[in-house]
């Protein structure tokens, strides 16, 4: 527990360190953030764009732990808005309803691939495949083999970049969890909406002002209690003295002392450091990798261009792995505009050749891209879309004709936006080489690491925001919150709170 008269330094501005801030300022300690950048929200920051407002990528908010409600709902107020979710996956030039339909995923299959689906997920049930700690055993367990080509392989190394035998188990128990075939089927047969698995929601809260628009309140909250948030102040270590933290040096030369430090910066760069770190340390934390991101926003002067907030590009001749349309989620981003923004994802490490590319390289490639996938094709799949159901959208195919009049939407202008150690790599043993790292930070009193960066944790924003209150708790009411511990098994953090559908559980009510 830490005397209220001391001050706590905050490094990273993003949703577990602008709410381990906000929690720490209501209870009363004097707090300061340092984010390297010129705004709050991290990965979930909003951003200006061309007149409309844009997130980083496609943002949802979701969580059944009621504390994470209860603070995100205290921040929000009524400014939100209850969100029908429409995602879809495209493959072979056809569209999929993600969360699976079963009558959709079998008529764009066609009964001999649905068949031989079926007969591959019946096959790993008589006949278990070894589980050797990869993500491509685990789903092929799951889902049977043909699946597992068709809806994982080739998304899955386009974001990670390694194949899938590489990539750790790790991601599969965190992101897909108990979801199976079996489960999926039972989805769509059935439709049980209480018992779905947390990825076949179909509806998120967003607010009216972007994602970011939660910390950029979170900042205006800690400001008016007496704390600072500064940004573009960049920390270049943690200092140290008896293992114990004693202050941050920022790479201006200044050096802040402070009664304990919360660091969300990324655990590489953290613990390569540190002054007194052991070899063994520095050598795992060497190690660990982070993939980066590239985001190429493009303006398009269509307004309806298809219906998706977001669509998964698993197709393997496209280098795009996910394409977000803003105009798709509250009108409030984009207000009088009669133009589209979309943004089109991209991932790569920094010796990869795409992160060298020039940003008039990376818009005429996604211009080229987004034109292959067919606006034209995507307007048609949407511009009935206020007399056709969700089902009866989604059934629609991907038709090459209509590819060909994909010229007739011109693209008006680009932006890119490029974003360093994005997604913590899973690859297999990372574990080993993040377990002494995590003894060794524990080891040093008044320093907490949280966050996706922080923690090496593939975090959604529930995640940050758990590890942020966890964090302050620790300090203002002496908890003993494993801050490792989120993330890693969450159902049991949240199986006794709020149920998915129930965001009347802790919102305030809509008149």
């Amino acid at each position: 527990m830490i005397d209220k008269n001391k001050r706590v330094a905050i490094i990273g501005a993003g949703p577990a360190g602008m709410t381990a801030a906000y929690q720490l300022a209501k209870a009363g300690v004097a707090v300061e953030v340092f984010e390297a950048g010129p705004s709050v929200g991290g990965l979930a920051k909003t951003i200006e764009l061309w007149g409309q407002r844009v997130d980083l990528g496609p943002h949802r908010f979701f969580s059944t732990d009621a504390r994470v409600n209860g603070l995100w709902f205290e921040i929000v107020g009524r400014d939100y808005k209850i969100v029908n979710r429409l995602t879809r996956i495209l493959y072979q030039k056809k569209f999929y309803a993600y969360p699976f339909k079963a009558w959709n995923a079998l008529t764009n299959l066609g009964l001999f691939e649905a068949a031989r689906c079926v007969a591959s997920y019946v096959y790993q049930k008589l006949f278990l495949i070894r589980q050797d700690g990869s993500f491509e055993n685990w789903v092929v367990a799951r889902f049977g083999r043909r699946l597992f080509e068709i809806f994982f392989k080739s998304y899955s190394e386009k974001l990670w970049g390694i194949s899938c035998k590489n990539l750790d188990s790790d991601f599969a128990a965190q992101r897909i969890k108990k979801l199976s075939l079996l489960e999926a089927i039972k989805y769509a047969v059935f439709k049980d909406k209480q018992k779905k698995h947390k990825t076949l929601l179909d509806q998120f809260a967003y607010p009216t002002g972007g994602t970011g628009m939660v910390y950029e309140r979170m900042k205006e909250a800690i400001c008016a209690r007496g704390g600072q948030v500064h940004c573009q102040a960049p920390v270049s270590r943690v200092l140290t003295q008896n293992q114990s933290a004693i202050g941050i040096l920022l790479e201006d030369g200044s050096t802040h002392l402070f009664d304990h430090v919360i660091s969300s910066m990324p655990i590489t760069l953290l613990v390569s450091q540190l002054s007194d770190a052991p070899k063994n340390v520095l050598d795992n934390a060497a190690a660990l990798k982070f993939r980066n991101t590239i985001l190429v926003y493009l303006e398009i002067n269509a307004a309806d261009l298809f219906p998706d907030q977001w669509i998964y590009v698993h197709s393997p001749e496209l280098q795009t792995g996910r394409v977000t349309n803003f105009r798709n989620w509250v009108p409030t981003l984009y207000g009088n505009a009669k133009t589209t923004i979309v943004a089109l994802e991209y991932w790569c490490y920094d010796q990869e050749a795409l992160w060298s590319k020039s940003e008039e390289e990376l818009i005429l490639m996604a211009k080229r891209e987004i034109k292959r996938i067919g606006l034209r094709a995507m307007r048609y799949l949407s511009k009935n879309k206020e007399e056709l159901s969700k089902e009866e959208i989604v059934k629609q195919e991907f038709v090459d004709d209509f590819v060909r009049h994909a010229k007739e939407f011109e693209v008006l202008r680009g932006h890119v936006h490029k974003i360093r150690r994005c997604y913590p790599v899973y690859e297999r043993g990372y574990k080993q080489h993040l377990k002494p790292i995590e003894q060794y930070l524990n080891s040093i009193k008044n320093l907490s690491v949280i966050g996706r960066y922080g923690a090496f944790k593939y975090n959604n924003q529930d995640h940050s925001i758990l590890m942020g209150i966890f964090a302050a708790e620790n300090l203002v009411n002496g908890a003993h919150h494993d801050l490792w511990g989120v993330n890693t098994d969450y159902e049991n953090y949240q199986e006794s709170s709020a149920t998915p559908d129930t965001y009347a559980f802790t919102q305030p009510s809509q008149k």
